[in-house]
C-alpha cells in the first residue's frame, strides 16, 4: 500500500497572495516543511492564482516549484518546470469594451488596468488606476486605444469612490450576462472571460494529474476563491480572508503571516 493512502488528500491546492505568501512575498521555513511532507506522503501541491503567469514566475522559481501552476484567475495552466504555457484562455475584447460601457453607463467613469497575454504578457496600467505597491512590472499607457490592441487575460477596473465589493457587485448586474466578474484582493475587480474561474483551470490541471475534486484540499483568502472551494472536497480559509470566502469555508485556519497552511497540514499529514 502506498504511503498516502491513508492520507485524505491527493492534491493540495493553494492560492498565493494572502495565502501561501506572507506579506514580503517569502513562504516560511515551517510551511515549506509542512508542504514537503505531504508531497513525501504523495500528495500533489498546485499554486491557484489570480496573478498571470508574467507576475508568478519569479515567485514559482523562488520556492523551486517544478509542477503545474493555475494562473490569470483559471485561464492560464503553466509548467513552471519547463516554463511553458499548456493552455491560455483570453478574454472576448469587443465583449469587454461592450461591458466596461455598461459598466460606466451605470457608475460612472472607471480607472482600467489590463493584463495582456502571454508568457511575457505585459500588464498596462491607466490614467488613475492605483497601482499596489511592490516588484510586479507595468506599463503605464495613455493612449486607451493601447488596452485593446493585443490578446488579454483579463480587464482590472476601479472606481473613484465605490468599494471593491460594490463595484463588483454593480458590474455583476448589468454586465455580468457579458463577462465574469471577481474580487481578487484589496482594489482588485477584475473582468474575465464568462464562465472562467479558479476552477476551471484547476480541474483542467487535476485531470492532467489523474487527481478528482473528491481528492482535492483547498487554501485561499479571496472571493475569487470560492469556486475553487466549491469544487474541492474542502475549503480552508484564512484568517485573514474575506467574509464572503469565510461564509464558504468548511474550516477557518491560522492567517497566511501565521503559518495558516501548515497547521492544517501537519495536522493531516505529520500527526
Amino acid at each position: 500500500m502506498s504511503s498516502f493512502a491513508s492520507q485524505p488528500y491527493k492534491l493540495i491546492a493553494t492560492d498565493l497572495d494572502g495565502t501561501l505568501l506572507r506579506h514580503d512575498e517569502t513562504v516560511s521555513e515551517r510551511t515549506r516543511q509542512a508542504l514537503a511532507a505531504a508531497t513525501a506522503a504523495g500528495a500533489a501541491h498546485i499554486v491557484v492564482t489570480g496573478r498571470a503567469v508574467p507576475w508568478t514566475r519569479h515567485i514559482l522559481d523562488a520556492l523551486d516549484y517544478k509542477g503545474l501552476a493555475v494562473c490569470g484567475q483559471g485561464g492560464q495552466v503553466y509548467h513552471a518546470g519547463e516554463h511553458r504555457l499548456l493552455t491560455s484562455v483570453t478574454l472576448d475584447r469587443q465583449l469587454a469594451g461592450l461591458a466596461l460601457a455598461k459598466i460606466e453607463a451605470e457608475v460612472g467613469p472607471l480607472h482600467l488596468a489590463a493584463s495582456r497575454d502571454g508568457l511575457e504578457g505585459e500588464v498596462l496600467v491607466g490614467p488613475g488606476y492605483r497601482v499596489q505597491e511592490g516588484p510586479l512590472p507595468n506599463v503605464m499607457m495613455d493612449d486607451p486605444g493601447e488596452l485593446w490592441a493585443a490578446p488579454l487575460n483579463k480587464v482590472y477596473i476601479q472606481h473613484p469612490t465605490l468599494d471593491d465589493d460594490a463595484l463588483a457587485l454593480a458590474a455583476r448586474q448589468v454586465a455580468g450576462d457579458l463577462v465574469g466578474v471577481t474580487v481578487a484582493g484589496e482594489g482588485i475587480v477584475e473582468l474575465l472571460p464568462l464562465g472562467l474561474s479558479k476552477a476551471t483551470g484547476l480541474s483542467l490541471a487535476a485531470r492532467r494529474l489523474g487527481v478528482t475534486a473528491k481528492e482535492t484540499l483547498a487554501f485561499g483568502d479571496m472571493p475569487n476563491d470560492i469556486p475553487m472551494f466549491a469544487w474541492s472536497a474542502r475549503g480552508v480559509a484564512m484568517a485573514n480572508a474575506h467574509d464572503e470566502l469565510k461564509a464558504v469555508a468548511d474550516e477557518l485556519t491560522a492567517s497566511n503571516e501565521e503559518d495558516g497552511i501548515a497547521v492544517v497540514l501537519e495536522r493531516l499529514y505529520l500527526s
